[in-house]
């Protein structure tokens, strides 16, 4: 199996861009960002949380409770993974109960995640809603999960790779698409 890059799809001005178009969505819908709390989904969506709240931050200048999900004992394939899977921590300092929750992710693709990040959100008490922020939308859902709030549709094939690189982890804000091919 070879795996190619096709190219990129989003830069950091881009990805700049997007953040800050959904975090002016994010305040729009809800007429401001009372009873808001924003949740990441590591490893990467709890980056682009943090940056939705600094956003938010510099625009209303109200500081958004956040918190981090670790979604890997909520996964539907848990039991049926063949390696020793790291699970990290959940952090989510506040109380869920009646609040706007906009969950964060990188890439959208199956809405396996989200469906399992949905299920542990609830497991902390009955928000309000759930608002789904995500910065790729790459289709191919198998479970009825549309985003809210997207940076950028980027309709994919089954052999196609979503890589979204952060400075935070990466060093490099990018977001690639790679092609995977069988054979040599």
């Amino acid at each position: 199996m070879t795996i190619k890059e096709k190219g990129t799809v989003m830069d950091e001005i881009q990805i700049k861009r997007a953040i800050a178009r959904i975090s002016h969505e994010i305040l729009e819908r809800n007429k401001g960002a009372e009873n808001l709390v924003i949740i990441g989904i590591r490893a990467r969506g709890d980056v682009f949380a943090k940056r939705i709240k600094d956003q938010i931050k510099m625009i209303e200048s109200v500081d958004v409770p956040i918190g981090v999900l670790d979604i890997t004992l909520y996964r539907d394939d848990f039991t049926s993974i063949d390696y020793m899977p790291v699970v990290g921590k959940t952090e989510i300092p506040f109380n869920v109960s009646g609040k706007i929750v906009v969950l964060v992710d990188d890439v959208l693709y199956t809405g396996r995640t989200v469906r399992a990040a949905l299920d542990e959100i609830i497991d902390f008490g009955r928000p309000k809603e759930i608002q789904l922020a995500v910065l790729v939308d790459r289709g191919h859902r198998e479970l009825p999960i549309r985003p809210d709030y997207i940076g950028k549709n980027v309709p994919t094939s089954d052999n196609e790779l979503v890589d979204v690189k952060i400075k935070e982890v990466d060093g490099e804000d990018r977001v690639i698409l790679r092609e995977v091919k069988d054979g040599a």
